[in-house]
Order: C-alpha cells, then sequence, then structure tokens
C-alpha cells in the first residue's frame, strides 16, 4: 500500500534497519532508501577491521539490501566484487525475507596505505538466485571507478542500460539514549531509477535482470532533474539517526510529489550451522582432515560471521 509523504506524515514503527521504497510518478521515478543501523553494527563489530574497510563493507550492506530488498518472496541476491587491489574480495549477499550478511578480504597494510584505491582491476558481479525452478541470473561487469557506488552505476549503464543513480554512506554515530556507549557503526543508501513506463501504484522495483519487458522513455527531462535533486543528499542524512527514511524522501522530493510504500525490515543473518560446516569436513579425505587437527581438534571460523565451530577428528573421519 503506498501513501503520499507530507509535511506532517511520518512513518510509524521500525526507522532503522529498514529499506524504504518509494515512487515520484511525476518524475518517472521509482527509489529506494536504506537505513541499516544494529546490522552494520553487528557485522562489522564481528571483526577488527581497519576503519577505511569497515566503511566499505557498511556501504556494500546498504547496496545490497538497496537491490535485494526487490525480491519479494524466496530468493537470493549477491554481489561479488574480485580485484587485484588491496580489496581482493568483497561479497555481500540478501536472503529474502530481508536476511543480510557481509564479508571482505583485504591486505591490511595496502588498504590503510592507499585509502583511496581499494579497487585494483577486476569485475563485478550481480546475481539473482530464485530457486531451483527459475533460471538463475547474473550479470558481471569490470569494475570501474573508484567506489561501490561508481561501479554498481557503471554496471547499472553497461549491463541494464536503466538510467540509475546511486548514493552510499558508511559511518559512525552516537545513538541519543542508546544502550550501546561510544559510536555505532551505521549505513545507508538512495537508490533512484528512471522507469517511467511503470504506473505509481505498485510497491516494487522491477529486479536486475527482470526488466526485458520494461520500455524506458526516451525523454530524459524529467530524469535530469530527478537526479539532480537526488544528488543533493549528504552521507549525515544517509545516516542521521534522528531523520526517518520518509522525512529524508519528502526533502528530496516533495516539490514534485512523493509516494512510500511499507518498509521492508533488514536483520543479520549468517547461513553458517554446525551441521552445514560438518557435512562439508566430512567430504575431505581422512588425510586432508588430519591436516586440519590444531591442538586435538578441528576448528573452522565462518568468514562472515566470525562464529568458531569445534570437532572432534574421529566423528569426521569416514
Amino acid at each position: 500500500m503506498a501513501a503520499d509523504i507530507t509535511e506532517e506524515a511520518a512513518l510509524s514503527g521500525q526507522v532503522d534497519d529498514i529499506v524504504l521504497p518509494f515512487a515520484v510518478p511525476t518524475l518517472g521515478v521509482r527509489g529506494r532508501i536504506a537505513r541499516l543501523s544494529a546490522l552494520t553494527q553487528t557485522v562489522i563489530g564481528q571483526h577488527d577491521h581497519p576503519d577505511v574497510i569497515s566503511r566499505l563493507i557498511g556501504e556494500s550492506l546498504a547496496l545490497t539490501a538497496l537491490l535485494g530488498s526487490a525480491i519479494k518472496h524466496e530468493g537470493r541476491f549477491v554481489m561479488q566484487a574480485q580485484t587485484d587491489g588491496p580489496v581482493s574480495f568483497l561479497v555481500s549477499d540478501y536472503t529474502a525475507p530481508g536476511h543480510l550478511r557481509a564479508y571482505c578480504r583485504y591486505d591490511p597494510d595496502a588498504a590503510i596505505a592507499n585509502p583511496g584505491a581499494l579497487f585494483g582491476a577486476g569485475n563485478m558481479a550481480f546475481t539473482i538466485d530464485m530457486g531451483t525452478d527459475m533460471n538463475r541470473y547474473q550479470g558481471i561487469v569490470p569494475l570501474e571507478g573508484s567506489s561501490l557506488a561508481d561501479a554498481a552505476m557503471a554496471y547499472f549503464k553497461q549491463s541494464e542500460q536503466i538510467p540509475t543513480r546511486l548514493t552510499l554512506a558508511s559511518g559512525q554515530a552516537y545513538i541519543p539514549g542508546g544502550s550501546n556507549k561510544g559510536a555505532q557503526w551505521r549505513s545507508g543508501g538512495l537508490l533512484i531509477q528512471h522507469l517511467p513506463s511503470v504506473g505509481g501504484n505498485d510497491d516494487s522495483i522491477p529486479s536486475i535482470g527482470l526488466q526485458d519487458e520494461i520500455s524506458i522513455d526516451e525523454d530524459f527531462n524529467q530524469w535530469d532533474e530527478a537526479s539532480a535533486l537526488a544528488g543533493t543528499v549528504r552521507d549525515d542524512e544517509l545516516l542521521d539517526p534522528s531523520l526517518p527514511a520518509d522525512r529524508l524522501a519528502y526533502r528530496l522530493f516533495h516539490e514534485q510529489g512523493v509516494r512510500a510504500f511499507e518498509p521492508i525490515p533488514i536483520d543479520h543473518s549468517c547461513r553458517c550451522s554446525r551441521q552445514r560446516i560438518e557435512s562439508l569436513i566430512a567430504q575431505f579425505t581422512n588425510e586432508e582432515i588430519d591436516d586440519m587437527i590444531e591442538d586435538g581438534e578441528v576448528v573452522v571460523v565462518c568468514e562472515f560471521c566470525a562464529s568458531e565451530y569445534r570437532f572432534d577428528p574421529d566423528t569426521l573421519r569416514g
């Protein structure tokens, strides 16, 4: 259900760890705003990353929440970047409905020394997996730009050919009245796309890779205006815990009339489990299992959530 955003109207209920879909019908624009707080702090707090890497992970969470939340039912969206730069591998995935996680592999010294050039030459891939009954979609493009937002916009320009503007932000903020002391990591993002052939009564942005039947209007005057307005958003606005997503959408587009849809709650959830890891190790040979033993145990640490699993080697050997 959609509702016009007015100066007096405000969302009720959860205002953080959500994605808010919205539409500006007069400009032929659909958009989403991601506001992630406890989720971002949980993902980053599980590891001891330098700030530049924590910020990148936060941005990847916001990007994946923006794109993955277009999946309404069962399905999975994965963003991957592989480069020869300080960050060799970055992945974040969204499992519907609303479960998100991320992981980054990097060279600490090189990342700290080159905070503005974390990506080298490489590729970015977006994957949509809707289950065994549907075809898996994957789009891969060369990794371009100095930021994750630049790389994602290059993807939409080259692969989807849909006018897209994207802003991502991640940083630390103090939460007034919060239970945790000190600054907490937050992340946020704003995505708009020019889809004028789609009416204003649907609450979804078509998932990437599924727009084959959409006819894009050739008149980009509307898009130029929408893009200019979206370009005024500031990082501090995307991260401000006192500025709800609907207030931000109103600030950007109130003169054109903006409609908000039901917010989508997002939480942190890792898909690792003791049973899954044990089943994986059981496929190894006894010799390989012996090589994994340390102090009489086989210890496996999940790269995503840092959960530690310990096994008796005798229970793993065939």
